[in-house]
């Protein structure tokens, strides 16, 4: 029996933990799964020693108010691993806690892997020269990223990025439009304003008035919200008022359908990008911070696009509206031009499928490639030198 413990942050982190479970499964029998998870890898058969929503806060005014909480939570972790002493260890994303977590068993021998690398080639990249040592193998989600971490010494191996199995591209809209009794002559716009609260905060006055704009250029405008299950009610609550009410919706495979329905999109910049892109949706990409946080990322940034789509197309493939770009009236025209234009639309599309080619995985699948590193690792009993 071969024991896996496995660390998940957050959502995202909890859906790649799944399906790396059912990938190692498939792979190797006798695994024996422990480690911190939320209900997808709960029912992938992991018990989680504690609630991972614990961890999933973001930002230094969520954070402050538990550092303490989390700082006994990493202890707590440390020493369970090194109490039970696991074959492996996989951290998954979640710098923040998993980084600590990582650094506090350096020096207990325990193989480590961590999957999905820390996005410092954007920002702060002189955080790089802390990471030796903190793992065996970085498993790399995008394939510009093992030329960064290479260098450093860092074991970096692309997998492929999960978002090509994430169902995207297989949403229903016929199904979309029944459920939600929109007419065929509507022109549903899904809006993606993030997962967090201070996101969410600061776009959605924006997207109200950019669909007050909109709708009086398209009438049969529909707009359709995506929220994050976390903060499903407080954006309905923020939505009530708007004159064009918008349809919320609250699940992955709703979402998906959403897509298939959708004439366009406006979205934050993220992972989102990648999903409306496999589903072939033209978008727009929008986000607006405070203009101190503003000021800082500017002189951090390293990177010439934000979104992740324009990142891998290597030009501003889709508009990038941020800041003081992020006003009702370039985010309706914008959105007005990808309706009404099927060129621009066309264009982002044959542009969608190049950038998302060089996301798959050297053989198989992303979760494949990713277990397949995992028990390769396995194999080799113990802590090897980086």
């Amino acid at each position: 029996m071969s024991r896996v413990f496995l660390i998940a942050g957050e959502a995202s982190g909890d859906v790649l933990g799944a399906r790396l479970m059912a990938a190692l499964r498939a792979q190797r029998d006798g695994l024996v799964f422990s480690g911190i998870g939320g209900a997808r890898m709960a029912e992938a058969g992991l018990l989680s020693i504690f609630p991972m929503q614990e961890l999933a806060v973001m930002g230094l005014a969520e954070i402050l108010p538990r550092i303490f909480a989390l700082k006994r939570r990493i202890n707590q972790t440390i020493e369970t691993i090194e109490a039970t002493r696991p074959d492996i260890v996989v951290t998954i994303d979640s710098p923040g806690f998993c980084l600590r977590v990582l650094k506090g068993i350096s020096g207990t021998g325990i193989s480590c892997i961590h999957y999905v690398a820390p996005q410092v080639w954007a920002w702060r990249q002189e955080r790089v020269k802390h990471y030796p040592g903190l793992w065996d193998e970085l498993l790399c989600l995008l394939p510009f990223e093992p030329a960064f971490f290479a260098p450093h010494g860092l074991n970096p191996v692309f997998v492929g990025h999960p978002v090509l199995e994430s169902g995207a591209n297989k949403g229903d809209a016929a199904r979309f439009r029944a459920q939600h009794n929109i007419s065929a002559d509507a022109v549903p716009v899904v809006l993606m304003p993030g997962s967090r609260v201070t996101e969410t905060s600061r776009l959605l006055p924006v997207f109200r008035q950019s669909m007050v704009a909109l709708s009086a250029r398209i009438t049969q405008l529909q707009p359709v919200l995506a929220a994050a299950a976390g903060i499903a009610e407080a954006v309905a609550a923020q939505t009530r008022d708007w004159p064009v009410p918008p349809i919320i919706v609250r699940d992955v495979a709703t979402r998906y359908d959403a897509f298939a329905a959708a004439r366009a999109a406006l979205t934050k910049s993220g992972t989102s990008t990648l999903e409306l892109a496999m589903a072939g949706v033209p978008m727009a990409v929008t986000y607006r911070v405070n203009p101190l946080s503003a000021m800082l990322a500017r002189r951090m940034i390293k990177v010439e696009h934000v979104a992740m789509i324009n990142l891998l197309a290597g030009r501003a493939l889709v508009p990038e509206l941020l800041q003081q770009d992020c006003t009702p009236a370039k985010l309706s025209e914008t959105l007005y031009g990808l309706i009404t234009g099927e060129a621009a639309a066309a264009t982002q599309r044959a542009g969608f499928a190049t950038a998302l080619a060089s996301l798959r995985a050297p053989a198989g699948t992303p979760s494949s490639a990713a277990a397949a590193r995992v028990l390769a690792r396995l194999g080799t009993g113990g802590k090897q030198p980086l």
